[in-house]
């Protein structure tokens, strides 16, 4: 078994209701969050916060009710469904007698564990010594604790804790330079992919929306796919075929999450610099999640902090998922919504509308489609397909040694087609 733990969502009263998320729907997310790293919650509990308090953010009588809960359980562990400040965690750690994590400290826990390529690992870890540089508050016995200077001069020495500060600064410094290498590194295959005559589609969506299941049907990969938030964090690249389109390429990126951790979001940017380079970005939604709208909203912010506009030129495909999972009634109000443009109702698990969405991709990769005219030698055969796979042969003429085609095709693949080496 794992850590017992407590799991606390406060309940904090603000004017704007319009973007306050249902009090049982963040505790059930909080939930699965501590299940994603095996914490044992033996009990949960929803406080009402009308006036956050600067010291412990809920009240005096809350710490105490928490506290008297813990020794009940015997709970080792509160996890708080929210952004404390480091007094505010250190003053609830001696107020309940447990350890305290807050949303941002269990994300980086999940990231942590689930981190499995070594960019994965260096943008965890520098998202976690981040957030641990701010938790360096004088708290502890062992940082108040002087160290001698080197030699003869120095005098008294810098304290641990300016200490801890500078080695966190040099290792950030050091995985930063890493990440750096990594990123030139992912960037020059982007090139390369760019050079190749292939379109690029995103996978994007609220974590546990069901990316990983969709990625699998439309690729016939194995891609770990469980009923787990954030079961998969690096991202995964795979070739498609598509109506009209020989090949394309399909990317699986990580999950977002409401109130995803800034630090993260940097960090994970070369990461997601792939959803910036895609032609098509798909959506992916649970439209049977009673939380479907919040957790649109919260993909669209992360999206606009990776500087994707909803409202620019990049095409966007909502992708309606779990379908299967609908009543009558919501399948009703469902197949409503996706008879909007650029919207299907699909199941990734069942294979409804799956090829519904392999049409919309098609259709809105060739939606610009112009008619070009090539010349092209009768014996490429390689060049000769790939515009018979990728665009409309309309007019097809032989002239000696060359081949005359008029062709709709879009711009972006008449330009990968004059790419092709």
């Amino acid at each position: 078994m794992g850590t017992k733990a407590l799991v606390i969502v406060p309940d904090i009263v603000r004017r704007d209701t319009a973007v306050r998320r249902d009090a049982e729907a963040r505790l059930q997310e909080a939930k699965s969050l501590a299940g994603a790293i095996t914490l044992d919650v033996v009990a949960t509990r929803i406080l009402r916060v009308r006036d956050p308090r600067p010291a412990t953010l809920i009240g005096a009588g809350q710490v105490e009710a928490i506290a008297e809960l813990a020794k009940e359980t015997g709970a080792e562990l509160t996890v708080v469904d929210g952004a404390l400040s480091p007094l505010q965690q250190r003053n609830l750690e001696t107020g309940t007698g447990t350890k305290v994590i807050d949303r941002t400290g269990l994300i980086l826990e999940i990231f942590g564990e689930r981190a499995a390529t070594r960019e994965g690992r260096l943008q965890v870890e520098l998202a976690h010594l981040g957030y641990q540089a701010s938790r360096l508050v004088r708290s502890w016995t062992h940082l108040e604790r002087q160290r001698g200077g080197f030699g003869f001069l120095g005098g008294p020495g810098e304290t641990q804790i300016e200490t801890d500060r500078r080695l966190i600064r040099e290792r950030m410094a050091r995985l930063r330079k890493d990440l750096g290498e990594v990123s030139r590194t992912r960037g020059l295959q982007r090139r390369q992919r760019k050079k190749a005559p292939y379109p690029v589609i995103a996978l994007v969506g609220y974590t546990n929306a069901g990316k990983s299941t969709l990625f699998n049907r439309l690729t016939g990969a194995s891609v770990m796919a469980k009923d787990l938030l954030f079961a998969t964090l690096d991202p995964t690249m795979r070739a498609i075929a598509l109506p009209g389109i020989d090949k394309a390429i399909l990317s699986d990126t990580v999950g977002f999450v409401s109130e995803l951790p800034t630090m993260l979001v940097a960090a994970f940017r070369a990461t997601l610099e792939e959803v910036l380079d895609a032609d098509i970005i798909v959506h992916v939604r649970d439209i049977a999640h009673p939380e479907t709208e919040a957790q649109k909203r919260d993909v669209i912010d992360v999206l606009a902090e990776l500087g994707v506009d909803p409202e620019g030129g990049r095409p966007i495909i909502e992708a309606l998922n779990k379908a299967d999972l609908l009543d009558a009634e919501t399948r009703k109000a469902a197949l409503e919504q996706a008879a909007a443009p650029n919207s299907v109702l699909l199941s990734a698990v069942s294979g409804e509308g799956v090829d519904d969405l392999r049409r919309l991709i098609s259709d809105t990769l060739l939606r610009d489609a112009r008619v070009h005219s090539f010349v092209v030698g009768a014996g490429d055969g390689k060049r000769l397909a790939w515009l018979e796979n990728n665009g409309l042969v309309l007019k097809r003429r032989t002239k000696g040694e060359t081949v005359e085609l008029q062709v709709r095709i879009s711009d972006e693949d008449r330009a990968r087609f004059l790419a092709l080496p």
